[in-house]
């Protein structure tokens, strides 16, 4: 059997229609899947397909003697899958930064498919992403294409060993990955996973269709327009959606009829947003709970000792914000409420369409700007998220304040639960402040526990250059960086200091 790099050295020498069939139809479903992922759409995962093995005829006779095709197809794949996403605006709200607000693939039924790879799938691609390049084409040669070992070890050029130790590695590091983002499985299970399920059948007759619209180089532009120049073959599909238009253009009784099925959709779509909605409600309703236990506990405390003020006026204030937040969250699922006639369905969608745009649109900045955010974000809670959002984001200013507002309240929710487990550990120490920040790790989670001690530092309390500040104690716990040191705004130079045993300030202006 010829390798792939021979069959396209034949196609790029003789246009060989039956060699180029061959390659595509050994990677279509590697290719279909992995578009699939990303656009979440049959038709856009088809268009991308197409594109990408037109790109690979026009590009044959460029490739270097040592490409892995299917490690050059996977990458992209995924690249022409972005454009696709960001051209059209399809692009889907990715659970890394708000997985308690938007996280209904993994609550799905009837699917068919196993509950851990639907937490699994939607973050798939992007660990892909983050691998090196061997490592990567170690996954796709052993669990996207089920090649054996050997086989695995010859492409990478190495031995069958060295091949298994590289698999182990890579799947390791896909693990850690999703532990991450609080998905946890076993190595071996996810080996399992990935091979069952990563690759699936691409629809009937695609693979004829795309190899004889790359050899006959017919091309049109598509609906999806992926790059302002580029062009692929039209598709029997999209000649009936071509007519379809012009039909619409020629008859206003057709246009109704489109505007009456986009509002089914819409309805459909904010049906499917009541889950995650009432999620939230419920969340908000347990912190609320046990924000008020803990204001009663400390009302005994304080009633008791009088040494707790500081603390309990902390808690009051916190109480507050999460009644506001869950009656802010409340009315959004009220206002979310279907109604039967089209008119209602309309003023539903409206009412909650911008919200979802603005966390879209920050979550977006942040995937293309990672170093626009703080670790901090990721533990931001949905007080703290609604607090940020409350006004558009649609320019670039209105942006800027909406990540700022973002990284302040995910930064103070952290120093704030940095300051409940220093209190903690004075508790269970005879009032002694922390030696080293490792102490207060038995009273965080372990992701968090890792962001305080990659951010923050145990300093004296004279470091501390701020007229406004008022700290008792010998020392302090202040963030190592300014959250944003490209900003002038002061708002951008937050600091948050815990000291001694009842200190607490935060200033706008603080440096160290």
């Amino acid at each position: 059997m010829k390798s792939d790099l021979d069959l396209l050295r034949q196609f790029a020498r003789e246009s060989s229609q039956d060699a180029f069939a061959e390659i595509v139809r050994r990677h279509l479903d590697l290719v279909y899947s992995a578009a699939l992922r990303q656009v979440r759409s049959a038709q856009l995962a088809e268009e991308v397909a197409q594109s990408v093995f037109a790109d690979l005829a026009d590009d044959a006779a460029k490739l270097k003697p040592d490409t892995l095709l299917s490690a050059w197809l996977y990458t992209v794949t995924r690249r022409t899958a972005i454009d696709v996403i960001r051209k059209e605006s399809r692009r889907r709200l990715r659970e890394q930064i708000a997985v308690e607000m938007n996280n209904m693939n993994a609550t799905e039924s009837g699917t068919g498919v196993p509950p851990v790879w639907s937490e699994i799938e939607p973050f798939l691609d992007d660990a892909m992403a983050a691998l090196d390049e061997t490592d990567r084409s170690a996954i796709l040669l052993r669990y996207f294409e089920n090649k054996s070992l050997r086989e695995v070890g010859e492409a990478l050029g190495a031995s069958e060993d060295a091949a298994q130790k590289r698999v182990s590695r890579a799947v390791e590091r896909l693990r850690e990955f999703f532990s991450k983002r609080k998905i946890t499985i076993g190595a071996s299970g996810l080996a399992v996973l990935i091979s069952a399920n990563a690759v699936q059948s691409a629809p009937v007759g695609l693979a004829a269709t795309i190899s004889a619209a790359a050899l006959a180089g017919t091309a049109v532009s598509t609906s999806t327009v992926i790059t302002a120049t580029k062009v692929i073959a039209m598709t029997t599909l999209q000649k009936t959606l071509v007519t379809a238009t012009v039909a619409v253009l020629a008859g206003a009784g057709v246009y109704e009829a489109r505007q009456a099925a986009q509002l089914r959709n819409q309805v459909q779509m904010l049906r499917q947003q009541q889950a995650p909605l009432t999620e939230q409600v419920q969340k908000l309703q347990n912190s609320f709970a046990d924000a008020t236990n803990r204001l009663t506990d400390l009302l005994a405390e304080n009633y008791r000792s009088k040494s707790n003020q500081p603390e309990l006026l902390k808690l009051r204030g916190e109480v507050t914000r999460l009644r506001n937040g869950l009656a802010t969250v409340a009315q959004l699922k009220a206002d979310s409420e279907l109604k039967d006639n089209s008119s209602g369905a309309t003023n539903s969608y409206i009412t909650t369409t911008p919200l979802s745009e603005r966390v879209n649109r920050i979550q977006t900045y942040l995937l293309d700007h990672p170093e626009a955010g703080i670790p901090e974000i990721q533990f931001a809670s949905p007080v703290k998220w609604l607090n940020s959002i409350q006004s558009p984001v649609g320019s670039d200013e209105q942006l800027s304040n909406a990540l700022t507002l973002l990284r302040r309240q995910a930064m103070s929710g952290f120093m704030a639960e940095i300051r409940m487990a220093e209190l903690e550990f004075e508790k269970a120490n005879d009032g002694h402040f922390p030696g080293a920040l490792a102490q207060l790790l038995p009273y965080l989670d372990s992701a968090k526990g890792q962001v305080m001690l990659d951010n923050y530092e145990i300093v004296p309390t004279k470091m501390i250059i701020d007229p406004n500040a008022h700290i008792t104690g010998d020392w302090v716990i202040v963030r190592k960086t300014p959250v944003n040191p490209n900003s002038n705004s002061s708002m951008e130079r937050l600091a948050a200091y815990a000291g001694g045993q009842s200190a607490w300030y935060v200033s706008d202006d603080a440096t160290k």
